[in-house]
């Protein structure tokens, strides 16, 4: 039952009295010969949207109506709120919603526990620890004077919906949700319902609405309710335990950003009628926030990945690589670290996340992971570009140093082997085939601290600092072996100079890698957020800047010349004419791996990339990784030309524009602005426009 503290002050021939209820609220009633009451409550702010990079609404609110219990007009006898609560869950019940209980005690005798955890409940209830379900159900009917006139079965009722009272704090700013989302008919007969039983009242609420689940569901992210666990903290911040929060995602980085500012209004209630409102603050919808990627590439990219693991045993011949399903690509913008896209395999639509969470959780291919910025791998002789930037920066070799490559390479007692035989080789062609001998050799002069310094410098095994968080990673070294209680040898240096060895890696960590590559040791912080914008406006209030993250010294100016080259000679290493890289008007640069996930069978694998376009100028960065697979180069070629499509690239201007779901491209003119209006399909954005009919509506999600 809330708690009243009551102070009265005689005034005139009126009484002024403060209560103070559970959950902070300050109410001041007048006495007088008419009787009223005056209170503050909070009016919620309307989340704000998220939009793709042209304004194309991937996430926004629709409003639907709940029957909830106000407290200002709910009677304080327990006899009169008895009635009433018994009576209007009948109604409901009738109309088929059912109210949502907060009590974990079976609803017929003999009373039982529906969870281990009950102390909440015995605290609510100021009992003893050990109380049982009996002991909380006859307390509940104790305080509230549930009478024998309800059977055992009301009497449940009853006691679980004052028990929601408690555990909810019910208060007069805080009403008492019956049912949610109901129908016309419900409406019209909980009105008719509430000139009886009053407190009755159905109110509008703002939910959020899905508008593309097909677009970064990872990204994205979920709302849900808030948990104990959470509350004492989130009280302090304005939160109510009815309110909902961003729980991963873009929903979680920028939970203060899209909540907004709830206003007060004051509301004077006399002989059980609202006779007066007044406005003590405004409230201020959240902020529309404008992600980096564009809709229409974030479709093409993964289905260029899709497509590709797919179609993947019609371009392998090895018999052992043939379960291949698993992936992920992220493209950044090379001038600027904004992400452009990040795609991942397998992967699910967020409108399906609420319904299928169990499924997708028990999913063996783990689709719920996003593999660009969680999934760690070996990056294996992608990294020999990090080494090679350390061997040419602290002068241990130069572009013209050339070392042996006889196949075979002798360190401290172990024997480790080349891809070929290269002879006398440099560092340019050294990356361009990838001659594992010329790094071994490379990284024994280097020694451990210097290949983990260059690691540093290149941002792994640190977080990227993206909004929405990712894995930090690991190094191969000894500190990493350390912490894990593991040996660390001598011979592992050489390894770890190619990427092959015990370290982990992910995508996104990887395109930075090739971003800073293209950029000449600058590296961008990555960042997904472009910018924030006044709700349903085009007013922009907050755009993302550029961050550089590090600026690796350098020791001359044409220290990447060779990196750099060596990786356009390795773009013309794609044979198939479909896939090749040299016909595009301009170089390319990358770099491929094959790092080995089982050091007992050397016959599995991964397959990476990184590179960055025009390679002279470059626009583009990009990283990818195919599990168990191969060839993951002859997805570059698309990557490219699909986002030239959509961003422009070399001078060439965007022309793609977002499909609907069902892959048609709509009619809709081009406009100018950001996301406008709940509740319609219909975008318009800065470039082009889209147009979509298919939604769904998610207002809480019960996984943790």
């Amino acid at each position: 039952m809330v708690a009243l503290v009551v102070m009265s002050v005689v005034w005139s021939s009126m009484r002024l009295m403060e209560l103070q209820v559970v959950g902070g609220d300050t109410i001041s009633r007048i006495f007088s010969e008419d009787d009223s009451l005056t209170y503050q409550k909070e009016v919620k702010a309307t989340r704000g949207e998220i939009v793709d990079y042209n304004g194309n609404l991937l996430i926004t609110n629709d409003s639907r109506r709940d029957v909830v219990l106000q407290k200002a007009f709910f009677p304080e006898d327990n006899e009169q709120g008895n009635d009433i609560l018994i009576n209007i869950y009948m109604a409901l019940l009738g109309h088929s919603y059912k109210f949502k209980e907060s009590l974990p005690i079976t609803m017929t005798e003999p009373y039982e526990f529906t969870e281990e955890d009950v102390s909440d409940v015995c605290e609510n209830l100021h009992l003893n620890g050990y109380a049982s379900a009996e002991n909380c159900i006859d307390k509940l009917i104790d305080d509230y004077e549930i009478s024998d006139k309800y059977n055992q079965y009301e009497k449940r009722i009853i006691a679980g919906m004052r028990y929601a009272m408690i555990d909810r704090e019910f208060a007069y700013s805080n009403d008492l949700v019956l049912a949610e989302d109901v129908d016309q008919h419900t409406i019209t007969d909980m009105k008719e319902l509430s000139n009886i039983y009053h407190g009755i009242e159905v109110v509008e609420v703002s939910e959020r609405r899905i508008e593309r689940g097909d677009i970064l569901p990872h990204e994205l992210g979920t709302v849900g309710p808030i948990y104990a666990e959470e509350y004492d903290e989130l009280r302090a911040k304005g939160y109510k335990l009815n309110d909902t929060l961003g729980k991963s995602g873009i929903e979680d980085a920028m939970e203060t950003e899209l909540r907004g500012q709830n206003g007060v209004e004051e509301i004077t209630v006399k002989n059980g009628s609202i006779t007066d409102v007044k406005t003590i603050s405004e409230t201020n919808s959240g902020s529309t926030v404008r992600l980096t990627v564009d809709g229409a590439y974030q479709l093409k990219l993964q289905g260029i990945l899709d497509n590709f693991l797919a179609n993947f045993q019609s371009i392998n011949s090895n018999w052992h690589l043939q379960n291949v399903h698993k992936g992920a690509i992220v493209v950044l913008d090379a001038k600027t670290g904004a992400v452009r896209g990040m795609a991942t395999a397998p992967t699910y639509n967020l409108k399906d996340y609420a319904t299928n969470y169990e499924d997708l959780l028990s999913d063996e291919d783990s689709p719920l992971l996003n593999r660009c910025t969680y999934g760690l791998y070996r990056p294996g002789s992608t990294f020999k570009t990090v080494t090679a930037t350390a061997g040419l920066n602290e002068g241990v070799v130069d572009a013209g140093t050339s070392l042996y490559c006889g196949h075979w390479y002798n360190f401290h007692g172990g024997t480790f082997s080349c891809t070929g035989t290269h002879g006398y080789i440099a560092t340019r062609q050294a990356i361009n085939v990838s001659c594992n001998c010329y790094f071994y050799e490379l990284s024994s002069r280097l020694g451990i601290d210097n290949i983990t310094k260059y690691s540093q410098l290149y941002g792994l095994g640190s977080h990227t600092g993206i909004e929405t968080g990712d894995a930090e990673g690991f190094l191969c070294n000894p500190e990493t072996f350390a912490q894990r209680g593991q040996p660390w040898y001598v011979g592992f240096v050489i390894q770890a100079g190619i990427g092959n060895y015990d370290c982990g890696m992910t995508p996104l960590q990887m395109a930075v890698v090739a971003s800073t590559i293209a950029n000449r040791g600058i590296r961008y912080r990555p960042y997904i957020v472009d910018g924030l914008y006044k709700y349903g406006t085009d007013e922009l209030i907050y755009e993302t800047q550029p961050v550089v993250a590090e600026r690796i010294e350098l020791s001359n100016d044409y220290i990447y010349d060779p990196i750099v080259n060596g990786m356009i000679d390795a773009s013309h290493n794609v044979p198939v004419y479909k896939y090749s890289l040299s016909n595009l008007g301009f170089d390319v640069a990358i770099k491929t791996g094959t790092p080995q996930t089982d050091q007992n069978d050397l016959s599995k694998q991964n397959s990476f990339f990184i590179g960055f376009a025009p390679a002279d100028n470059p626009e583009i960065a990009f990283a990818g990784v195919i599990e168990g697979g191969e060839y993951s180069k002859y997805m570059i070629r698309d990557i490219i030309l699909e986002y030239q499509k959509c961003y422009g690239l070399n001078g060439v201007e965007p022309t793609a524009v977002l499909p609907d779901e069902n892959g048609e491209i709509p009619t809709t003119e081009t406009g100018t602005g950001t996301a406008t209006g709940t509740g319609t399909g219909t975008t318009t954005g800065t470039g082009s426009t889209g147009t979509t009919t298919a939604s769904v509506t998610v207002t809480t999600v019960t996984s943790r």
